[in-house]
This record gives structure tokens, sequence and C-alpha cells, in this order.
């Protein structure tokens, strides 16, 4: 099966502690260059080519539950051979 997914991220409230950026397999948790309304640098999903998964890793170590986990899983097409 594939896994396709998304995360969103609660900016104005993350508190830019950037655990989520250390353990995304995918590598597409990134901190954003803007600040959010209490200051921080709020983690944001830059993902051009869709690599997410939906592991929800991030969203397990994020300490503040900020992350929102969107998995969609398709089943494999079995090719004849």
């Amino acid at each position: 099966m594939a896994a396709k997914g998304r995360i969103e991220i609660d900016a104005e409230h993350c508190k830019g502690c950037e655990l989520c950026v250390t353990v995304c397999p995918q590598d597409v948790i990134h901190m954003s260059d803007t600040f959010n309304a209490k200051g921080y640098h709020p983690a944001e999903l830059v993902d051009p080519q869709n690599e997410c998964t939906g592991c929800a890793v991030c969203a397990v170590i994020c300490p503040d539950a900020m992350i929102t986990v969107f998995r969609q899983i398709t089943p494999r097409v079995a090719v004849a051979a």
C-alpha cells in the first residue's frame, strides 16, 4: 500500500521548538522565516513533491499538539505477469 499524507501546523501557537523537524523521515518540515504573534518562528510543511506520508511522527513528538495529520492509503494495483 502506498501512503500519502499532509500535515497542518497551528502556526500561531507553535513555539518553534524544532522537535518535529528533527524527526520527520521525509525532511518536509522546516522552520518558517516569519514570526507568529508570539514572536516564534513556527514550523511549516514544505512539500512541493508531495513526499509526506502522514506517518504522524511529528504529531507524536510535538509537546503542544499543534500538528494535525491527514493520511490517505491507497492499495497498490498488482501487475499481471
